[in-house]
């Protein structure tokens, strides 16, 4: 089912800046995550289907997977984008079948969005050609690299709920700098090997 949309705004560069050593080490780790987060979001397009859905329109719905009903105003800022664009973009979705509105039980004012058994069937395909596709690879890692992903999969989590959760715990960053910035590079590295697939997408409209 296709949601055709604009390009959303997501980073399309995928600078690989190397970790430079010798400076701070919040600086450090800092500018190294945010150079393989770069990396990666190049590599989660390529991997993403080419189901006509763009990044922004798959990314609400699993927000909307993951915490249940919510205000479209929390939605977009959550997402990053006007409360008119989210307005716009949850209409194409209630209108394709991936998610309805709802009075708020506590408040009958208020209306929310919630995800459909066809969203959710939705989010399901895409994962599961997207996990299909990051095993193969998965396969072209070293042992100790895809051991390095195993290990930095706590940290990544922590980081990205980091924002919704406050302070990171102690500890948890120095772990993410010893694993996360050289697995994610390894990950990223080993698609510009060879193509996963035949026809593997560039990215999504």
């Amino acid at each position: 089912m296709e949601i055709p949309e604009g390009n959303e705004g997501l980073a399309e560069e995928t600078m690989g800046l190397p970790v430079k050593h010798g400076g701070p080490p919040e600086e450090t780790l800092a500018a190294g995550v945010a150079a393989a987060l770069e990396r990666l979001i190049g590599l989660f397009r390529s991997l993403s289907p080419a189901s006509g859905m763009s990044l922004t329109s798959a990314a609400t719905l699993a927000t909307l997977d993951r915490t249940g009903p919510s205000r479209l105003t929390w939605l977009a800022g959550r997402e990053g984008v006007t409360q008119p664009a989210m307005t716009q973009l949850i209409t194409r979705l209630e209108d394709a079948g991936l998610v309805d509105r709802a009075a708020d039980p506590a408040d009958g004012r208020v209306v929310q969005v919630r995800i459909t058994a066809d969203g959710k069937a939705m989010l399901a395909r895409r994962r599961a050609v997207r996990a299909e596709r990051v095993a193969g690879l998965l396969d072209r890692l070293s042992p100790d690299e895809r051991a390095a992903l195993a290990a930095a999969l706590p940290a990544m989590d922590a980081l990205a709920n980091a924002e919704r959760t406050g302070p990171t715990a102690a500890g948890a960053v120095p772990n993410a700098e010893r694993t996360e910035p050289a697995a994610a590079g390894a990950l990223v590295n080993a698609q510009s090997a060879e193509p996963v697939t035949a026809g593997l997408t560039t990215g999504e409209r």
